[in-house]
């Protein structure tokens, strides 16, 4: 670009208003517009709305703002029935109706198609998003970060892009029992006088509460993170959570001590109760440890899992490779409708919850190893088993490279992607796009007023 067009593309600066059109929504759930030609980001703006704007960050490449006003509203804006709705930052869409949320997720997967691929959009077929009847409560895992403010015990999250702790008593994208254990929890600490951790001085013992409910057991799963073993009056805490709460079923304590972002530390100690809850989804149950990653909506999953096996589209005579296949849930959701399952995953935990998951069920036609699948897949082709159909369901940056061709090598009649992020599955349909044809996308609503959208894509050999 010469620097005359360059001048023309930027012209902001910090703390300048400026009228601006909201085009789309962009993939975190802001709303996008155009200023002298360059893209501006401005959360909570809404498409086809018109609003005042303050620029907050220039970039190179684009600019953020917030709004100051809007002066023309979108017929689809409502009032978000959450108190802490713009303070916590966990939801994105709840000023949008939840109908309109479902077509613009819809329109987030079509702009990641556009932007990333070569195909012809005309040529797709990408369906309309599948929702929830009750977009509400149907989070089954909390994560509360625990701290204090004037003498009293608080649980919450972060706000967004801070470190200022925001209270959250009644989440509504949370299960209840979750809600109403972690406020419990709470109070026990505080009662107890228990030391919570400030993350600012580093000193504290309790850091986290972190709670995961079985939607059809109504079992509770309770981890108390901590920076050290030892905790004062530990065994009394225990037995007044036990007391309080007949439906935690599990309580157990994980220790982590390092300065750092992540939730779980190294080391987990059982406590009491059981050192699994129970979860079901549709005929299949699950055993679920502390550290057992398992889906966060469990209404939704059957609905994403019976998209993954009508794309599959099952005779008895397949034969299925599962890549990521974690504790096997897809796996064993289509195992039956299928001559034989292999997964695979690099997590050996994994493996042995999918080992022991497959065992319990009696699913003999399925195997599970540890490894990664562009190490599996062409070793297994070489002893002679070709998989029909090979499904992924990868971490949000995508399938990695290796794996992609692994499967151009592998050439299985379908491929069947399970994907959480519509810019990498775009990148990597592209890539395979000279051998398989995209016969549709299923976009699939998880995370209700989130920007966040699950797709089902079925790729089929050309």
């Amino acid at each position: 670009m010469n620097e005359k067009k360059q001048e023309t593309a930027i012209k902001l600066t910090t703390g300048q208003t400026f009228p601006l059109t909201i085009k789309r929504l962009g993939i975190n759930g802001e709303g996008v517009g155009y200023f002298k030609r360059q893209v501006v980001f401005v959360p909570g703006a809404l498409p086809g709305e018109e609003v005042l704007v303050e620029a907050t960050k220039i970039q190179a490449k684009f600019a953020e703002g917030k709004v100051k006003k809007i002066r023309k509203s979108s017929p689809f804006r409502v009032k978000p029935p959450c108190p802490i709705y713009e303070e916590c930052g966990g939801c994105q869409l709840q000023h949008l109706s939840y109908d309109q949320q479902l077509k613009e997720k819809r329109d987030i997967v079509v702009q990641s198609i556009e932007r990333h691929t070569k195909l012809k959009l005309s040529s797709l077929d990408i369906r309309q998003t599948i929702g929830m009847e009750d977009p509400w409560s149907y989070r089954n895992k909390s994560q509360f970060q625990l701290g204090q403010q004037k003498g009293k015990v608080i649980a919450g999250l972060y706000g967004l892009d801070s470190h200022r702790l925001v209270p959250i008593q009644n989440c509504m994208v949370q299960h209840p029992l979750t809600n109403k254990v972690s406020e419990g929890i709470k109070q026990i600490l505080e009662d107890f006088q228990v030391p919570i951790y400030d993350e600012r001085k580093r000193k504290g013992i309790v850091r986290t509460i972190v709670t995961r409910a079985g939607f059809t057991t109504g079992e509770v799963q309770v981890v108390l993170i901590t920076t050290q073993k030892e905790v004062p009056r530990k065994k009394l805490i225990m037995a007044e959570i036990q007391k309080r709460f007949p439906e935690v079923k599990s309580l157990v304590q994980n220790i982590n001590g390092n300065k750092t972002s992540l939730i779980f530390g190294e080391k987990t100690i059982h406590l009491s109760g059981e050192e699994v809850i129970q979860e079901t989804l549709g005929d299949l149950s699950f055993e679920l440890s502390a550290r057992a990653f398992f889906q966060l909506n469990p209404v939704q999953t059957v609905k994403l899992y019976d998209e993954v096996k009508k794309a599959a589209s099952l005779t008895g005579e397949e034969k299925i490779a599962d890549a990521y296949c974690g504790v096997g849930t897809i796996g064993m959701w289509l195992a039956k409708d299928a001559s034989e399952v292999r997964g695979m995953d690099t997590i050996e935990a994994a493996i042995i919850d999918a080992q022991e998951n497959a065992a319990r069920h009696g699913i003999e036609n399925a195997t599970y190893v540890t490894g990664t699948a562009e190490h599996w897949l062409p070793k297994w082709v070489n002893e002679g088993w070709r998989p029909d159909v090979v499904v992924v369901d990868p971490p949000r940056t995508g399938c990695d490279q290796k794996l992609l061709d692994a499967i151009k090598q592998v050439k299985p009649k379908k491929f069947v992607y399970v994907s959480c992020n519509p810019s990498t599955l775009a990148k990597d349909i592209d890539y395979l796009s000279k051998d398989y044809k995209v016969e549709y996308i299923q976009p699939v609503d998880m995370f209700p007023h989130t920007a966040h959208v699950e797709n089902v894509a079925l790729l089929v050999k050309k």
